[in-house]
This record gives C-alpha cells, sequence and structure tokens, in this order.
C-alpha cells in the first residue's frame, strides 16, 4: 500500500513528483483552499483565476493539472476539487478532504510521491487524508498478466508515498491518527480483494482458510464449523443455502477481547461466495457480480480485525455465515421447510431469498453469548437498492435509539446510509400454513420484510441492527472519490465507528 508520511516541509523545496492542493466552488468561481498558500504566492496570487481557465470549477472530485511554477522541486501541481466552500471560520470537513485525496490518489497512479497541501489543521483532518489516499490509491490486479504484476490501474503502479503538508510528525495525536487511518484502510482493502475475488478461488472454506490466519496474525480466537459441525448443531438455514454446492459451507467465528473491555458487540455477515439464485435461478444479466454476496462478510471480518490492531478496550465477535448458492440434485427447493438453529421452521418460498436464511443461523448464535448488541451486515435485497439508489445503505434496528446511533456513526466516517423502519404489518405476510415462518412476504417493502424475518432470529432482549448494503457494496460505474469500480468494502468503517464509540462508553 501506499506509505504515508507527516511533514512539515515547505511545498517549494519538496522533492516530490507532485504537489497536491485544494480548490473549492466559491460564490464567483473557484477558490485556493487553505494549505496552499506556497503554490498561490508561487503564481503570484493568480492560481485562482489560472484553474478557472483550465475548466478548474471547484466541484467535488473535479481533478485539474498544471505545470508547477518556477522554483518548485515537484514538476506538478494535481489541484482536486473539495466541493463548496464552507461557511467562513468553518473548516472543511472530513469527507470532503477524503474524497478529495482519493481522487487525487487514484490520479497519481504511477508516481513515486506526492505532496499533499490539502487543509490540515488537526489529527482528524490528517486522519480523513490519509484514508483518502489510502483507499483512493487501492486497485486489485491479482489476476492480470504475470508480466504486469507491479502494475495495476492502466499499467501503472498505485502512488508510492503520499507526505502530508501541515502534520506534526512528533505529535502523537497525528502519528495515532495516521496508524489508525493505515489499519483501517488496510483492513478495508483487505475486504475489497475478497470481493473481488473470482469465486471459484473464494468458495467457502478459502474464505474461512483466509480468516483462520488473519486471526492467528493478530491475536484474535477462531472457530471454524465445517459441515459435519453444523450438521450436529443443527445450522439447518445454512446448510440448507449451502446444499446445492460442491463446495461445503462454513459458519466462522472471530473473538477479538480486551482486557479492560466493559461491553461486548457481536457484528454478523452474510458470505455468500456466491449467488446463482440456487433452483430460483437469477435471470440473465443478475449473475456476472454475485460474487459480491459475501461483502457483509467480508466487512465483518475486515471490522473485527481493525478493531484488534487498534486495540480497543471493547469485546468483538465476528461472525461469519459462509454459503455457496447453487441449483443441483441436493439443493433446497421452494417448498421445503428447515428447521433453523434456533429450532424455528422456514417454509422456503423462493431459494434467492437466501441470505436471511444464513443469517438467522448467523444470528441465533450470536445472541446465546448475551453481547450488548448485535449488527447485522448483508447485501440482502434489490428491494433496498430501489428505495435507496446504489450508494446509501439502509439501516433497521429493534430500538430506535441504536438505529440512530448507528446511523450517526455511519454519516461521521462518511458512508451514506438512511434509517428505515419495520412495520409490523408486513409481518404477517410472511405467514406460513406449514411452518413457523415463510422466508418470503410482501413484495412491497421487500428490504423490511427481510428485516423483519431477521429480527425474528435475535435473542429477546438483546438490541441490534440491520445494515443492509446491496446498493454501495459492489460499484458497477467508475470510479469516484476514494471509491475503486467494484468492491468497496462499505460497512467497515461504520462497524469499527461503532466499537470505538462503545470502547469510549459512547454508545448505550
Amino acid at each position: 500500500m501506499t506509505a504515508l508520511t507527516l511533514s512539515t516541509a515547505a511545498a517549494p523545496g519538496l522533492r516530490a513528483d507532485a504537489i497536491v492542493i485544494g480548490v473549492a466552488k466559491g460564490d464567483k468561481g473557484p477558490v485556493v483552499a487553505p494549505g496552499a498558500e506556497a503554490v498561490d504566492k508561487a503564481y503570484d496570487g493568480r492560481l485562482a483565476g489560472i484553474l478557472e481557465t483550465l475548466g478548474a470549477s471547484g466541484a467535488e472530485g473535479e481533478v485539474t493539472k498544471l505545470p508547477a511554477p518556477s522554483g518548485f522541486k515537484a514538476p506538478l501541481v494535481v489541484a482536486v476539487g473539495l466541493g463548496a466552500e464552507p461557511e467562513k471560520d468553518a473548516g472543511y470537513d472530513g469527507e470532503a478532504l477524503r474524497k478529495a485525496a482519493g481522487a487525487a490518489a487514484r490520479t497519481l497512479a504511477g508516481s513515486k510521491k506526492a505532496a499533499f497541501a490539502l487543509p490540515l489543521t488537526d489529527p482528524a483532518d490528517a486522519g480523513a487524508i490519509g484514508e483518502g489516499v489510502l483507499l483512493g490509491a487501492y486497485s486489485f490486479d491479482a489476476y492480470k498478466d504475470a508480466a504486469k504484476d507491479a502494475k495495476a490501474k492502466n499499467g501503472k503502479a498505485p502512488l508510492g508515498e503520499a507526505a502530508l503538508l501541515g502534520g506534526k510528525p512528533r505529535d502523537a495525536a497525528y502519528k495515532a491518527a495516521l496508524a489508525r487511518a493505515t489499519a483501517v484502510s488496510e483492513e478495508l482493502n483487505r475486504a475489497r480483494d475478497l470481493i473481488n475475488t473470482p469465486p471459484n478461488d473464494l468458495n467457502p472454506e478459502a474464505f474461512a482458510a483466509i480468516a483462520q490466519a488473519a486471526a492467528k496474525e493478530h491475536g484474535i480466537k477462531v472457530q471454524i464449523l465445517d459441515e459435519k459441525a453444523l450438521v450436529k448443531g443443527g445450522y439447518g438455514g445454512i446448510l440448507g443455502v449451502g446444499g446445492g454446492s460442491a463446495s461445503a459451507p462454513r459458519l466462522v467465528k472471530l473473538s477479538y477481547s480486551h482486557s479492560k473491555a466493559k461491553k461486548h458487540l457481536a457484528f454478523v455477515g452474510k458470505g455468500i461466495t456466491y449467488d446463482s439464485g440456487g433452483i430460483s435461478l437469477k435471470p440473465a444479466g443478475h449473475n456476472e457480480t454475485m460474487k459480491c454476496d459475501m461483502s457483509g462478510a467480508a466487512a465483518v471480518f475486515a471490522a473485527v480485525v481493525a478493531a484488534a490492531r487498534l486495540g480497543l478496550e471493547v469485546n468483538v465477535t465476528g461472525w461469519l455465515a459462509l454459503a455457496e448458492n447453487m441449483p443441483s440434485g441436493s439443493a433446497v427447493r421452494p417448498g421445503d421447510v428447515l428447521r433453523m438453529y434456533s429450532g424455528k421452521t422456514v417454509e422456503v418460498l423462493n431459494t434467492d431469498a437466501e441470505g436471511r436464511l444464513v443469517l438467522g443461523d448467523a444470528l441465533w448464535a450470536a445472541s446465546l453469548e448475551k453481547p450488548d448488541a448485535i449488527v447485522d451486515v448483508a447485501t440482502l435485497t434489490g428491494a433496498m437498492m430501489l428505495a435507496l439508489g446504489s450508494r446509501t445503505f439502509g439501516i433497521m434496528a429493534n430500538d430506535d435509539a441504536f438505529r440512530s446511533a448507528v446511523h450517526e456513526a455511519a454519516e461521521e466516517v462518511g458512508e451514506p446510509a438512511w434509517p428505515m423502519p419495520l412495520p409490523e404489518h408486513l409481518r404477517k405476510g410472511m405467514d406460513s400454513q406449514v411452518a413457523d415462518i415463510a422466508n418470503m412476504g410482501e413484495r412491497m417493502g421487500g428490504g423490511l420484510v427481510a428485516g423483519l424475518f431477521l429480527r425474528e432470529f435475535v435473542g429477546e432482549g438483546i438490541t441490534w441492527a440491520h445494515l443492509d448494503i446491496a446498493g454501495p457494496a459492489f460499484n458497477e460505474g467508475g470510479p469516484f472519490g476514494y471509491t475503486p469500480k467494484g468492491g468497496t468494502g462499505t460497512a467497515v468503517r461504520t462497524l469499527v465507528r461503532l466499537a470505538e464509540l462503545t470502547a469510549a462508553g459512547d454508545l448505550g
């Protein structure tokens, strides 16, 4: 990954391939942002006008390149848009800095070093810029031609080093901010790698092995239930979904604990390593990206490892419900009844509503440990994409205050989310004549119906939230900000922030 450093050097004398500056969208045109004063001075104070002549407006994500002024050791200036200029005396928020740094880092693929002269006034700004750089510089090239292994985007290696100007290299708070940014970003990028890995190489067993190796590296306890253990334990949901595949399912439990912890969080992730829809086969055109249906498990895995790396004073247990949903003679059929780990029976009306089945088992397993709260993460329903689009995930919960807290945490770290209800009248649509509940209900409000189904498998009295990340988990469009095309790693930062807030005693 790109190396992050803090520097007190002045931009003109710094040896680098480029100097990155911020430009905001003002009422009368582009405005050079704080941090770039030395650069603007070298252009005789005319930098904003030059950028406007080149077509720059300061809009979010906009990148404009121009030759560095005479006397600079860097040959290039990269001006990146920060969006609307903040009100007087108000600084740029962390997400604006994160997006700008990400766009610049992606543009500078192939460069060895760049100096980032973005607005930086405190450690939080340094952390946001650092995250943006590391996430924006991400590339997935594991399957590219062997002769190009060292290269990535457009045949260019990611940016080698980012020096954050205005940072304080000897200040403990600044160093801690960069260390946090590095740990969270590296684990988020690990989640992206998993999401982008083709399903012929990432089946449930392979995913479990990767989780086991990472757990060993970071002092996390791991327990893996294979198909025999799942049968013995009565995990009917996971076994039912995975029964049609040649690759057997797994349930992975990752346990991070801290000696000073006073709270226990459980994170549960949907890990369908490939989703064909099963017997209820998906139509043509809907299968190509279904390697991403394990994004929830990837997010949970990454968040637990990040919590361990950060040494957070909270106990965090991650549950990865891993299966491959395939059609075959042994696959679960519409009309079958499964007995879940909780003892409840479920009539399967649609085998493509499989995520809620594996999550049901994992939620009950998590509930038996009586954590203070459970958060599940899943690419669960197309209905949530219809409701919120491709960049926002939905939040449902059995506690309004907790739902609000999760929403605030998501917004704080820059992950767009929206609180959604769990209307009681939709529960009746899942009534079954032959089982305790059906895995399908009313078509309208399908994302909410799925949330109501999951609620059935949360232990009594346990606070719970459900994140439906179906929209933002996989970006099928072009890259933007620090978000690449393909797997995004969404929800990782929200989960980490929830763990931090819980450790600090600020989350209930």
